[in-house]
């Protein structure tokens, strides 16, 4: 059987303002074309795939013009929710669209309805698409699960996918949209913090016994193991993405489980080019010939703020998306900004707490109510 593992579609998110949709359907339609190209059986989508829990029509008529192209391509689709997803929204119809070869995995409380049962000529596969799962709700509905963090709710998962798996054993393969125990640094855009109280990883020891695991949440590709992967998202949605790369891994599985994985690129509609210099220099620069057609982010040297910067960057490069101001006096507020963009909301919350109180920070009684306080809006804004 061959897989395709992509993740964090994100239809509807816009790259600094600027509208993606038709970028991304051509990406999807190039994932169709990989299907009839490389013989692929099933294509995952661990996660994400809507950028917003209440996603337009438009939106909505692009994701489904991008599965019927797919179905018809010859391939299956196993696609679970994630934390950007309305579960009940995407869920809807569930049932009646598995009869069509689209399986929706949505319902986090129920690991029945996970397990989605595939065939090839080597006997059954079992993929379990584990839906994005919210510590904070839970621990309301399963009190006695003892559920804190994310990595206890993918323990709490995986130990009824081995029991799914010792009842009715198969070669098997598990989608979760977590951060896992080795993924590099996130990237700046990134969501840092799945339950908003500082990066809960995921031990990779979670996924042990699984022939391959198909991970979502990272915009960027990463192999954490041989058999537990990031595919990263099919477009660029920020400069902050660390690998230039979009596309999938193509993943076989033999009769012993996992054969062989390789990666198979997606078109990159528009490369990002970040130039750094003063304005002027820049606007001049010869070097800089070819880029006139990507996305730019600029960072401005000047020892005085140029006016009108994007006006003037946007005369050469038509698609320069950022301009960040790095010289002159503002150069400390833009150290600032950037160490805020790499911290949580609870520790920006207790850097607060320490300023307001004189170098004393939150007790630890104080700490725990925060980080419950912003998982619970995060859990309410995942609900919606």
């Amino acid at each position: 059987m061959r897989l395709l593992h992509t993740s964090d579609w994100h239809v509807g998110r816009t790259f600094h303002g600027a509208d993606t949709l038709d970028a991304l359907s051509d990406a999807l339609g190039a994932i169709a074309r990989i299907v009839r190209e490389h013989g692929v059986d099933v294509v995952l989508v661990a996660g994400d795939v809507y950028d917003s829990a209440m996603p337009s029509g438009r939106h909505v008529e692009a994701l489904t013009r991008a599965l019927q192209e797919i179905r018809a391509a010859g391939a299956a689709i196993v696609l679970s929710s994630g934390n950007h997803d309305s579960a009940a929204r995407l869920g809807a119809n569930a049932g009646f669209a598995s009869a069509g070869g689209l399986h929706l995995s949505t319902r986090a409380l129920e690991p029945d309805s996970w397990r989605i049962e595939l065939a090839d000529e080597h006997g059954p596969v079992h993929v379990f698409a584990l839906p994005y799962l919210e510590p904070v709700a839970m621990r309301s509905s399963l009190p006695e699960a003892g559920i804190a963090n994310q990595a206890d709710a993918i323990g709490w998962a995986m130990s009824a996918v081995r029991a799914s798996l010792s009842a009715s054993p198969a070669r098997s393969v598990v989608l979760a949209h977590c951060f896992a125990a080795g993924v590099a640094e996130p990237e700046d855009d990134a969501p840092r913090d799945i339950t908003a109280g500082g990066l809960d990883v995921v031990p990779l020891a979670r996924f042990d016994g699984i022939d391959y695991v198909a991970l979502g949440h990272l915009h960027s590709r990463q192999e954490l193991a041989p058999a537990v992967r990031y595919s990263g998202a099919p477009l660029h949605y920020s400069f902050r993405e660390r690998s230039p790369q979009r596309g999938g891994w193509l993943v076989d599985l033999d009769a012993d489980g996992l054969a062989q994985v390789a990666w198979v690129d997606l078109p990159v509609p528009r490369a990002l080019t970040t130039i750094e210099g003063e304005l002027g220099a820049l606007l001049a620069d010869e070097s800089l010939a070819g880029t006139e057609d990507d996305w730019v982010r600029a960072l401005l040297t000047d020892r005085l703020r140029p006016i009108d910067a994007m006006r003037r960057l946007q005369e050469r490069w038509p698609h320069a998306a950022e301009v960040q101001w790095t010289g002159g006096q503002d150069a400390p507020a833009a150290e600032l900004r950037a160490r805020l963009a790499r911290r949580s909301e609870a520790e920006v919350v207790g850097d607060f707490l320490e300023h307001v109180r004189a170098g004393v920070g939150p007790s630890e009684a104080e700490a725990a109510l925060v980080r419950d306080g912003l998982a619970r809006v995060a859990a309410a804004e995942v609900a919606q």
